[in-house]
């Protein structure tokens, strides 16, 4: 993604959250991860020891991995740094 995409892929997300959830509330994440290498093991040292509920399943295909994590953030601000980190692990697809 493009630097001022992912910019303002962001604010919108910002404003999203605060319009719609009172904070701390429970956020759910999904990713799309490729099945081989280490972006699931990546994907989930994000959130990990923070009391994150991860569910996994393979594609028909084994290809890919859905990884759904269920967390409580304390705002939005929370929930986009989560998403910056996890964009750094190569390959995933944030839904």
């Amino acid at each position: 993604m493009e630097a001022d995409k992912q910019k303002d892929f962001y604010v919108k997300l910002k404003a999203q959250l605060e319009d719609t959830s009172s904070w701390p509330a429970t956020y759910l994440y999904k990713f799309i991860v490729p099945t081989e290498g280490t972006g699931v093991k990546e994907v989930e040292a994000v959130f990990d020891n923070e009391g994150a509920v991860v569910t996994k399943k393979q594609s028909k295909n084994g290809k890919y991995t859905s990884v759904t994590i269920s967390l409580i953030m304390k705002n939005p601000d929370a929930v986009i740094e989560k998403y910056k980190l996890v964009g750094k692990v190569e390959n995933v697809i944030s839904l």
